[in-house]
């Protein structure tokens, strides 16, 4: 969550391709139907690129930028979109999220956290050719009925209306609040979309001499994450919330594999690909503040709370998400004029469109949560055939400036979270300094070493040897071997 906040939740869905109008000259080639990067196109595109930037981070820079930059342009020209480079901007955005989209003017993304999932450069390939794949089919174009407005899907939104809402009535309009605001939407592709988006990738991959496999290896890699993901999220759903606008991947792999047949070849550039993304920040961006497992600190705000035991914390560059089986919850900020009352209220409101009816909050009660002037009100809402609580929690940060939470419980439970309202506090600065980000370093195995002894130098309390694995794609049982290059996070 970094500072400029407004009450926008961090899109997050991997694979996915933003959508916006498409414009340009459809032309038949011998793999199917291309789009050429028209006028149009290209004013589009620069007019969303700014918002796509800041929506997910901020633009990278140096030789991990450099670097992802030429990748994504090769695979981007095979595409016949383009045949020179430089009609593709390809950028890598620090999110620690995994995702990457393309939209129409030559404009292609991909998180650090994503590249970091990866093992080898024909899979960074693989996903970029995926993303370029949806652009050039035209598949945001044809999808375009589908979507009222552009907007960015939250976590949160998908979540509001998940496990607790169940798609009620009441979770459906949290969701449509909570995504007020938003510039840019990720649409849902078919399933038949999304395989052939894998196959354009896969044709691009052996345009450009890589080993086509490696489609179905980095799908691979993402199902796996997806389901440890779930784990860690005490969810039983395989898919989190941030691969909710496409077909689970592990569903993809045996198709992309028998696509590139299994005994195809070309090259993947494994160590060239480690040593260019070795000390990516890997997680959370102390600028945007940092989850440790259940606590959030933001060394720049100068403030963190706990979350209660058994919830996932999920950090955006504009809020951060609390989820668990029992209550969903966000924290945020908006306008600030000096007026608590209407802070709060303005909060509830931005729980619901223009048109709709408005959540209306009881009386607005005043505490000091240590020392921190604070207000909060609930309102009970109608969910399907039961009841919700919605509670707004706020604190006036200094006299132009305020956070809240908003969380959603059963009714009758909002208790859950008064131990997480009342944990919010201001931190010092030697607290603020202390706070480190998470990198990725690359090593070599050496003698003695197992997956186990690495695993233990993974900068996390729970988990180490299953997030060891995902990340360098080692499937259960799997050694390393002496010589072998593989990645850590530490501090």
């Amino acid at each position: 969550m970094s500072r400029p906040i407004r009450p926008v939740l961090i899109a997050s869905a991997a694979l996915a391709a933003v959508a916006i109008p498409q414009a340009g000259t459809i032309a038949q080639s011998g793999t199917g139907v291309v789009q050429s990067i028209s006028a149009k196109d290209k004013q589009q595109g620069a007019e969303a690129h700014p918002q796509l930037v800041a929506e997910f981070g901020g633009a990278m820079t140096g030789m991990q930028a450099q670097y992802v930059e030429s990748v994504g342009k090769k695979i981007a020209v095979q595409s016949g979109l383009s045949n020179a480079q430089s009609d593709f901007t390809v950028t890598l955005l620090n999110s620690p999220v995994n995702n990457a989209f393309a939209i129409p003017g030559g404009y292609v993304y991909t998180t650090r956290q994503l590249v970091a999932l990866m093992n080898n450069e024909a899979e960074l390939a693989a996903v970029l050719g995926h993303e370029v794949g949806h652009v050039a089919a035209r598949h945001a174009a044809k999808r375009q009925s589908a979507a009222t407005r552009n907007a960015v899907i939250g976590v949160l939104g998908s979540v509001l209306s998940g496990v607790l809402l169940k798609n009620s009535q009441v979770g459906q309009v949290l969701q449509q609040g909570f995504m007020q605001g938003s510039q840019l939407l990720t649409l849902k592709y078919s399933r038949g979309q999304e395989t052939e988006a894998d196959n354009l990738g896969i044709a691009y991959l052996n345009k450009a001499g890589y080993d086509p496999r490696a489609m179905s290896t980095v799908l691979g890699s993402l199902a796996a994450q997806n389901t440890l993901d779930a784990r860690l999220m005490g969810s039983t759903d395989k898919v989190p919330e941030w691969a909710s606008t496409h077909p689970d991947p592990a569903s993809r792999v045996r198709t992309a594999l028998t696509r590139a047949g299994s005994t195809a070849k070309g090259v993947t550039n494994r160590d060239l690909f480690l040593s260019r993304i070795a000390g990516l920040t890997y997680g959370d961006d102390p600028k945007q503040g940092i989850v440790d497992g259940h606590k959030f600190t933001h060394p720049d705000l100068k403030l963190t709370f706990t979350a209660p035991n058994g919830f996932y914390l999920v950090n955006g560059t504009r809020a951060v998400a609390i989820t668990g089986q029992a209550g969903k919850a966000q924290f945020t900020t908006g306008a600030y004029a000096g007026d608590m009352d209407a802070y709060v209220r303005a909060a509830f409101a931005s729980l619901t469109e223009s048109g709709q009816q408005q959540i209306t909050p009881g009386a607005i009660s005043r505490t000091t949560v240590n020392g921190i002037p604070a207000a909060y009100a609930l309102a009970r809402v109608a969910s399907g055939g039961s009841q919700v609580d919605v509670v707004v929690f706020a604190y006036e940060w200094a006299k132009d400036s305020a956070f809240h939470f908003i969380t959603i419980v059963p009714a009758g439970n909002t208790a859950l979270f008064d131990g997480m309202f009342q944990s919010m506090r201001r931190i010092t600065a030697a607290e603020a300094t202390a706070v480190k980000p998470r990198k990725l370093v690359v090593d070599t195995v050496k003698k003695g070493d197992t997956v186990q002894s690495l695993a233990k130098r993974m900068a996390y309390t729970d988990a180490q040897e299953d997030r060891f694995r995902v990340l360098n794609g080692l499937a259960a049982g799997a050694t390393v071997t002496v010589g072998q290059k593989v990645k850590l996070v530490t501090y």
